[in-house]
């Protein structure tokens, strides 16, 4: 069931930034987003970024010391977003990075408001071309674990996340 919301370009142009990985110079790396959140406008006509949610390559070692525990506590208790995580991880064979579509449904969020986020997600969904893991959260038990991403990431075959070993 489509909602009608549209999303807005700058959605789109932070995807394209985070997707690519041109070879660019140490500036242009720490700019780059680690993690971003993504919600409906105050309208709900729109899915826009969401100002001061995220995280940038270059804030960590600085000031976040670990991207994937900063990235949950950037998510609202009561609320349902989109995110986007750019994901470092290693399997017994190989360094990989992907970016992971997350959903982010509390049951605490208002019933409203899961409706709506629920039947824009393709929206949005549509505009992410190239994403190979998705992921729908329903509360802080399910995301919180490093675990259950690394899971999602390669099921047993990845042995560290962020630098940190599962």
């Amino acid at each position: 069931m489509a909602s009608g919301v549209t999303v807005n370009d700058e959605v789109i142009r932070v995807f394209n930034d985070m997707k690519v990985r041109k070879s660019s110079t140490q500036d242009e790396v720490r700019k780059r987003k680690k993690a971003v959140l993504f919600c409906l406008s105050e309208d709900r006509k729109k899915i826009i970024v969401e100002e001061g949610k995220q995280i940038l390559v270059g804030d960590i070692g600085e000031t976040v010391d670990d991207p994937y525990a900063c990235f949950v506590k950037l998510l609202p208790l009561n609320d349902c977003r989109y995110g986007l995580y750019d994901a470092t991880y290693e399997t017994k064979e190989s360094k990989k990075e992907d970016l992971v579509f997350v959903f982010w449904a509390p049951e605490t969020a208002p019933l409203k408001s899961k409706m709506i986020y629920a039947s824009s997600k393709d929206a949005i969904k549509k505009k992410f071309t190239g994403i190979k893991h998705e992921w729908q959260v329903n509360g802080l038990d399910d995301i919180q674990d490093r675990s259950t991403l690394a899971e999602k990431l390669g099921g047993n075959v990845v042995v560290s996340l962020e630098g940190k070993p599962l």
